[in-house]
C-alpha cells in the first residue's frame, strides 16, 4: 500500500489523480469490509466529490495541500458536518452534526478525502471494539480476533489497506493499544497539542486525538497537519504544531532511554521478548538504555477507572432524550429520561456511568474520586522524576497480542489491556506505538515509546529508528 507521503506527492505533481487513488481504496473496502466491519459508514458520494475537487485544483495549477488526495477515515466520534456521527451508540443513531471537528477541517483544508466513519466501542468505552451497538470489528490479521479498542475500526482500516491514514481518540490507550494489535503506528500526542473541538467527549481531561498510519513518517506528517493552537478548544496549547519530519533520520545516538520495570509485570512472555529485542537494538544504535522505576504506574489502572467514569457520568448526562438523539416515550420527563438512557446505552456505558456517579456521590467523593486524583498527581511526579534522568521511556504497548472474541468477558481482564497505556493519559504526556515483530500465533507486537510533554520530536526520532530495526514480518 502506498504511503500518505507518496500519494500526496503523486497527486500534487499530477502523476496520479485523486479520483483514481480513491477508487482503488473503495474497491479494497468493497472486497473486504464485509468481513472486517471497520466502517460504520462509507461516504462514497462525498468522497468522489472531494477527490474531483482536488483534481480540479491540480489541473488549475493550484496546490491542494500536503494531504492532497489522501483517503482518510475518522473514528465515528468525530463530528462531521452533514454526515451521521453515532459514537457506535443507539442513542445517537441518525444524528447529523452541523459542523466539523477541528481535526476534520484541518485535514480537509490540506486536501484529504474522507472515505468514511469507523466503528468503535460505544462512546469509546472498551478495549476490543466488541461493545459497538452495530457489531464488532475484526482484526485483519485474524478474523477470529479483536482489533483492540476503542478505536478498533480506525486501526483495522489502515491495517486492511482501506485507507493509508485514519484518526482515533485516545482516552486510556484507545489509539496505541489497537495500533499494537493490528500492527500499525498509533500516536497519542501531548494533551492539548491537538484540538478536541468536535470530538464527542468521554472523559475530557484524558481524551486526545491522534493518527494511525503504516509508518512513522506518515504519522509525523499527519500530526504536523492537525496539530497547533485552536481557540475553539480551551485546553489547546498556544503553540504551533512542531516540526516532526525534519529529525526522523537523526537516530538515537546518545539518547538516554529507560525501560519501565513496572510495565514488565503481567505482560505475556512473547511481548516481553520483543521488548528486550527492541531495547537491545536501540542500545546497539547508540542509545544509553537501562531500567527505570515509575512506581505510581502500578496504581494507574485503579485511578483511571475512577476518574474517567466520573467524567463520563457528567459528559453523558446530556443524552436525556430532550436535545438530540434517541427519545423514548414516558408518562413524565423522569420516565422519558430513564427509558431513553436504558434503551440507548449499552451495558459497558451503563456500567461506567453508574460507577462514575457513585464515585462522585456524597460520602464517597473523598474516599474514591479524591484519592484517584491524588494518584494522578503522584503519576505525574514519578514520570517527571524518570524524565530527569532519561530522554525517553520504553514499554510494551499491550500486555498481549490480539485475543479471541469473548476471551476476556471478565471486566478486570479487559481493563488490564490498557495497563501500559493509561499512565500516559494520567500524565498528559505523548506516546507512540510502533510495530516491532510478532509474538504468539504470528500476530503483531507493538513497542511503546513515551516522552515528556511536548517532546514529540525526540519521540519520533526514536520511533523512526525502532521502525528501521524492527524484525521483518512474513505474511
Amino acid at each position: 500500500m502506498s504511503t500518505v507521503r507518496k500519494i500526496a506527492a503523486d497527486v500534487r505533481s499530477g502523476r496520479r489523480s485523486a479520483t483514481a487513488v480513491l477508487e482503488e481504496h473503495l474497491a479494497t473496502i468493497d472486497a473486504r469490509d464485509g468481513e472486517i466491519h471497520a466502517f460504520n459508514l462509507v461516504t462514497r458520494d462525498q468522497a468522489r466529490e472531494a477527490a474531483a475537487a482536488v483534481d480540479a485544483a491540480v489541473a488549475a495549477g493550484d496546490d491542494p495541500g500536503p494531504m492532497a488526495g489522501v483517503p482518510v477515515a475518522y473514528k465515528d466520534n468525530f463530528c462531521t458536518a452533514g454526515v451521521e456521527t453515532t459514537c457506535s451508540s443507539k442513542i445517537l443513531e441518525g444524528w447529523v452534526p452541523p459542523y466539523d471537528a477541528t481535526v476534520v477541517g484541518r485535514m480537509t483544508a490540506a486536501g484529504a478525502v474522507m472515505v468514511g466513519k469507523t466503528n468503535l466501542d460505544e462512546f469509546a468505552m472498551g478495549s476490543s471494539t466488541e461493545n459497538s451497538a452495530f457489531g464488532p470489528t475484526r482484526n485483519p490479521h485474524d478474523l477470529d480476533r479483536v482489533p483492540g479498542g476503542s478505536s478498533g475500526g480506525s486501526a483495522a482500516a489502515v491495517a486492511a489497506g482501506f485507507a493509508p491514514l485514519s484518526f482515533g481518540s485516545d482516552t486510556g490507550g484507545s489509539i496505541r493499544q489497537p495500533a499494537s494489535l493490528c500492527g500499525v503506528v498509533g500516536v497519542k500526542p501531548t494533551y492539548g497539542m491537538v484540538s478536541r473541538y468536535g470530538l464527542v467527549a468521554f472523559a475530557s481531561s484524558f481524551d486526545q486525538i491522534g493518527p494511525f498510519t503504516t509508518d512513522v513518517a506518515d504519522a509525523a506528517l499527519a500530526l504536523e497537519v492537525i496539530g497547533g493552537h485552536d481557540p475553539a478548544d480551551s485546553t489547546s496549547i498556544p503553540l504551533p504544531a512542531p516540526d516532526l519530519q525534519g529529525g526522523l533520520d537523526d537516530g538515537v545516538e546518545g539518547l538516554r532511554i529507560g525501560v519501565i520495570t513496572e510495565m514488565l509485570e503481567g505482560i505475556d512472555e512473547d511481548v516481553v521478548a520483543q521488548l528486550h529485542v527492541a531495547a537491545d537494538a536501540l542500545r546497539e544504535a547508540g542509545a544509553i538504555v537501562d531500567e527505570v522505576s515509575v512506581p505510581a504506574v502500578e496504581y494507574g489502572l485503579t485511578a483511571y477507572y475512577l476518574i474517567a467514569p466520573a467524567e463520563a457520568s457528567s459528559n453523558l448526562a446530556r443524552y436525556d432524550g430532550v436535545r438530540y438523539g434517541l427519545r423514548a416515550e414516558g408518562t413524565n420527563v423522569e420516565e422519558m429520561n430513564s427509558a431513553t438512557r436504558r434503551r440507548g446505552f449499552g451495558d459497558e456505558v451503563t456500567a461506567r456511568v453508574m460507577l462514575g456517579t457513585f464515585a462522585l456521590s456524597a460520602g464517597y467523593y473523598d474516599a474514591y474520586y479524591g484519592k484517584a486524583q491524588r494518584v494522578r498527581s503522584l503519576t505525574r511526579r514519578d514520570f517527571d522524576a524518570a524524565y530527569a534522568d532519561h530522554d525517553l521511556l520504553l514499554s510494551p504497548t499491550s500486555p498481549s497480542v490480539a485475543f479471541r472474541f469473548g476471551e476476556r468477558s471478565d471486566p478486570m481482564m479487559m481493563y488490564r489491556c490498557d495497563m501500559c497505556t493509561i499512565p500516559s493519559n494520567l500524565s498528559g504526556d505523548p506516546a507512540i506505538s510502533v510495530p516491532f515483530g510478532t509474538g504468539d500465533h504470528g500476530l503483531p507486537v507493538g513497542i511503546q515509546v513515551l516522552a515528556p510533554a511536548l517532546a514529540e520530536p525526540t519521540m519520533f526520532r526514536a520511533a523512526a529508528a525502532l521502525e528501521q530495526m524492527a524484525p521483518e514480518v512474513t505474511q
